[in-house]
């Protein structure tokens, strides 16, 4: 009762008020018709208050975003199913869902009344702009009396994930060359090759097909063996985005960093789909959930896209070379960088002595320039054209199908930069 009392509207107030005021006209008049119209117009939003909170209410809610992963500029559905099942009809229902400034404003909506076990469906539809993931809810619900004198809150805390991927952009296949995972950027073929002593072998089953039968590693062990189900050898390509903060230019969609994101969400899609299984590394390492262990084997681009979606800026100073290991030596390395310093020109080389065929895509370059015009060389640019990284500029006014496409011709990427290299 106490709470249906404080939910009393401004209308239930006036009413209330001008109840009492009528009582209070009515005794110094000496009207006492007046007196009753008063105590009537007083007591309407008391006994309103006092069956609303009399009343329990047993709603649910269930919310549904479909589809729960989009791109960036695409539009999503959100179904709110509301169910009464408490056995007390419900008043005037005034629902509002809570969304991030991203997805728009709040939606709100009005619904009639609904009775025990009455089901009510209502949507709306959200258009993010930008990547990241956001949560949809909790809703509020507000429950009113016919007479819109009193209003009680209710709240829903369950809340559902929406996750906004940056849009990619289809590449053109483009023969990046010098790897030992095969001859470009061609579709690599998979394969299981090897001497007899690289088989791998495993202890017989019943119901083994005897020509699978390993004598050679049988007769070392002393009882049958057979080979292992060949797994296809897969190559592997890496992409590195610099997510440091002081590399980076620019707010928010228009800055150099998210320039990066979008550039390195085409290319790791666009390796997955050649056949390649792609790894993310940032400024922090090998991003946890979109290494090579978590897809062994597969070739989708889902906890790629996922994991850069929600990549944010970073404090750090250094980039980290953990993931630079033996046994992840080879293959390809595309990194996507910002404006890098001095200090990091031996982790780019150490970077492009790893991989098999290193590819940069650095961005927001221009405030660097080629030592030619006065102004002072970009130690990125120096350090991976002497190094021989296969290198084209990303620009905020193009796309990263354009500069991607440079790439195949590697004189046009290069030119510029040959009187620096030497």
């Amino acid at each position: 009762m106490r709470e249906a009392l404080a939910g009393l509207t401004v209308r239930g107030r006036a009413f209330v008020a001008a109840g009492l005021t009528a009582v209070l006209c009515a005794v110094v008049l000496g009207q006492s018709a007046l007196v009753r119209v008063g105590v009537l117009v007083a007591l309407l939003p008391l006994l309103a208050a006092f069956a609303i909170g009399r009343s329990r209410y047993r709603l649910t809610l269930e919310r549904t975003v479909t589809p729960s992963t989009l791109t960036v500029g695409e539009a999503a559905r959100v179904d709110l199913l509301l169910v009464n099942e408490g056995r007390t009809p419900t008043g005037v229902l005034l629902l509002e869902d809570h969304v991030p400034h991203a997805l728009g404003s709040r939606p709100r909506f009005v619904l009639e009344g609904i009775g025990h076990g009455w089901r009510r469906h209502v949507s709306y539809p959200v258009r993010p702009g930008v990547r990241g993931r956001y949560p949809v809810g909790p809703m509020d619900v507000r429950v009113s009396d016919p007479f819109g004198l009193v209003e009680v809150g209710r709240s829903f805390r369950s809340e559902t994930s929406l996750v906004v991927v940056p849009a990619v952009v289809p590449l053109a296949p483009v023969a990046l060359g010098g790897q030992w995972t095969g001859a470009g950027d061609e579709r690599p073929r998979s394969f299981a090759t090897g001497s007899a002593e690289d088989v791998t072998v495993r202890d017989y089953r019943v119901g083994d097909d005897l020509r699978r039968v390993h004598w050679r590693s049988s007769a070392r062990a002393g009882e049958l063996m057979v080979r292992r189900e060949e797994q296809p050898w897969q190559p592997r390509a890496t992409v590195m985005v610099d997510d440091r903060a002081r590399a980076h230019r620019g707010q928010g969609a228009a800055s150099s960093l998210e320039l990066s994101v979008a550039a390195a969400a085409s290319v790791a899609v666009h390796l997955t789909r050649r056949g390649y299984m792609v790894r993310l590394v940032t400024a922090a390492g090998e991003h946890p959930g979109a290494g090579w262990h978590d897809r062994t084997g597969t070739t989708d681009s889902t906890a790629l896209l996922e994991a850069l979606a929600v990549l944010t800026p970073t404090s750090r100073v250094d980039l980290d070379t953990s993931w630079l290991t033996d046994s992840a030596r080879g293959g390809i390395l595309v990194a996507l960088l910002g404006g890098s310093e001095p200090g990091d020109a031996p982790v780019l080389r150490r970077m492009r002595h790893h991989a098999g065929t290193a590819v940069a895509l650095p961005v927001d370059l221009s405030a660097w320039g080629d030592g030619t015009d006065g102004r002072p060389a970009s130690p990125t640019r120096a350090v991976l054209a002497s190094q021989g990284w296969r290198l084209s500029e990303l620009w905020p006014a193009e796309t990263v199908d354009v500069a991607w496409a440079r790439l195949a011709h590697p004189s046009a990427t290069s030119a510029p930069l040959t009187g620096l290299a030497r």
